[in-house]
């Protein structure tokens, strides 16, 4: 039977003072409501709605559009807002899965254990519980004589004996689609907050329509509802403790884990080797024998196998086998640095394509470019790309030489073979093999520090 999901979203996450909305917050660089998504899918529920309210937009911006969303006008409450699915779900006959959009930790091993639990049991509904040392916040699971489920009291509503029970609510549930909507139409705001309750469902499916279930869960870690920037760093902990754990047994060094921060979208081959203070971020994909770090930044980049990044940030660019890059130095976005090829020390490129074998080696821009082969580039070499209004394109062909301390004012062609003396500013094409030189000739004139030293030295006229 085909199990369905209904994720809550439209929270405005008041506590985490912020115009961001709560449930799109980043947690290994993927907003805390996709987190939740990619485990129901990894769960195999596969129709999943999400329940939105006034950042509809943004959240459905993030999410995509393959999934269903229901909006909530008025934020009356969880009770209230499962109740805004009821007509996309008339015809759902199976289970109904409802998790909280802000609860990104859950293992998809552990929703599935949930559902099936609710499935072989025979109840109508089952609450996912976790027992905490602190329960502050959370409503409390009150048994009955024998142990069964009898009720959910929230933190504002409980007695001091109640307050003190540390089994509590995770705000997880699976119910039996048609009755949970039957027991809905009939709850009530009766609570200080005036709000409809999803966990007021369970007594009322206990009392008339069958058996509730407790699906009582041993890591209380997966629980863990994200209301504040506290608890959103402690998450943040936790999952970059289980994506360092996953590439440490996929065949990854790390020299110091602690020191290795790695977003959850990374891809990581076995061998390769993260060095302290490393940044893996986005998409980045990294392919086996490259080092990176110490003190590296890769955003969204692609590598090849046998990959030097050491002190450099690399963003939105390939970098293919053999490359070295660093230190201190940064690629931009929209590079390719095609194999061994190297950017060494203090340089900066943007939009350019180095080619195979050629060296930036350091002190150097490059911007708008397009490298060559076997190509040289000396220290101090400046494309300068922008005349204040326009980018254009530097073209420097196979196994240029450009001495030091050179300007390139684009759009220029340097053919192949081409050498450009150092000091030039050069502002129009060299033809391939010819030697391109635009400097002022020099002049050495005598005696030219003495004499300012006396005209320094002479009394001032009136004196």
């Amino acid at each position: 039977m085909a199990v369905a999901a209904v994720v809550l979203a439209a929270g405005k996450g008041t506590r985490m003072k912020s115009d961001i909305p709560k449930v799109i917050h980043p947690i290994c660089g993927r907003p805390m409501v996709a987190h939740v998504v990619d485990s129901l899918r990894e769960a195999g529920i596969e129709r999943i709605i999400i329940v939105v309210g006034s950042a509809a937009k943004q959240i459905q911006e993030v999410l995509g559009s393959e999934l269903e969303y229901v909006v909530q006008e008025e934020q009356l409450g969880t009770g209230h807002a499962v109740l805004q699915t009821a007509s996309v779900l008339e015809n759902h006959d199976g289970p109904l899965l409802v998790i909280h959009g802000d609860t990104p930790l859950y293992r998809p091993a552990t929703l599935r254990e949930l559902v099936h639990s609710h499935q072989d049991s025979g109840a109508i509904g089952t609450v996912l519980t976790v027992n905490v040392d602190d329960p502050t916040d959370y409503g409390r699971i009150i048994r009955d004589s024998t142990g069964g489920f009898e009720r959910i009291v929230e933190q504002k509503d409980a007695t001091p004996e109640e307050a003190m029970v540390k089994e509590i609510n995770s705000g997880t549930y699976v119910f039996e689609c048609a009755s949970m909507f039957s027991a809905l139409s009939r709850i009530r705001p009766q609570n200080v907050q005036h709000e409809y309750y999803l966990p007021d469902v369970l007594p009322i499916l206990r009392e008339e329509q069958g058996k509730v279930q407790i699906f009582n869960h041993g890591d209380d870690e997966e629980a863990l509802g994200i209301n504040n920037r506290v608890q959103l760093a402690v998450a943040e902990q936790i999952m970059r403790n289980r994506v360092r754990e996953k590439w440490l047994l996929a065949g990854v060094t790390m020299v110091d884990p602690a020191t290795t921060y790695i977003d959850a979208e990374a891809v990581l081959e076995p061998d390769v080797t993260l060095l302290p203070f490393t940044f893996i971020e986005g998409h980045t994909w990294i392919a086996s024998g490259s080092v990176i770090g110490p003190f590296a930044r890769l955003r969204d980049a692609r590598l090849g196998k046998n990959v030097i990044i050491s002190q450099a940030t690399v963003l939105e660019s390939s970098l293919e086998p053999g490359c070295v890059v660093g230190p201190y130095s940064y690629i931009r976005p929209g590079c390719q640095l095609e194999e061994g090829a190297k950017v060494g020390a203090f340089c900066e490129i943007k939009n350019t394509v180095i080619g195979s074998g050629s060296k930036v080696p350091h002190l150097s821009y490059l911007g708008d470019t397009h490298v060559g082969k076997k190509a040289n580039i000396g220290a101090g070499t400046i494309t300068c790309n922008y005349d204040g209004q326009e980018k254009h394109q530097t073209t420097i062909e196979d196994q240029v030489f450009v001495g030091s301390n050179c300007n390139l004012v684009a759009p220029v062609e340097i053919g192949a073979g081409a050498y450009i003396a150092a000091g030039s500013t050069i502002t129009g094409d060299i033809p391939p093999g010819a030697l391109g030189v635009a400097r002022s000739r020099q002049r050495n004139i005598a005696n030219w520090a003495k004499r300012r030293r006396s005209r320094k030295g002479s009394p001032k006229k009136g004196s």
